[in-house]
């Protein structure tokens, strides 16, 4: 029973990454959105800006599909 409560505690500590990741990849954003051009900074900046929050939010994606993938798995 010992591995399977390991298993949840590895599972929650993911989710709770995950949960920070889009949470801080979306302040950031919206953050940059707003100080860009406030300081004037080029449009591609923002775009550049626009792709990592993108990357962040897809990884984000796969690593919920994941942790979903392995409590159905545990479930099932």
């Amino acid at each position: 029973m010992a591995v399977s409560s390991d298993q949840d505690q590895k599972q929650a500590r993911a989710g709770r990454v995950v949960s920070l990741v889009i949470a801080g990849a979306m302040i950031l954003w919206l953050a940059a959105q707003w100080l860009g051009p406030q300081l004037g900074l080029p449009g591609r900046y923002a775009l550049l800006i626009d792709f990592a929050a993108i990357g962040a939010l897809v990884w984000a994606l796969v690593v919920t599909l994941q942790l979903w993938r392995k409590r159905q798995d545990k479930e099932g």
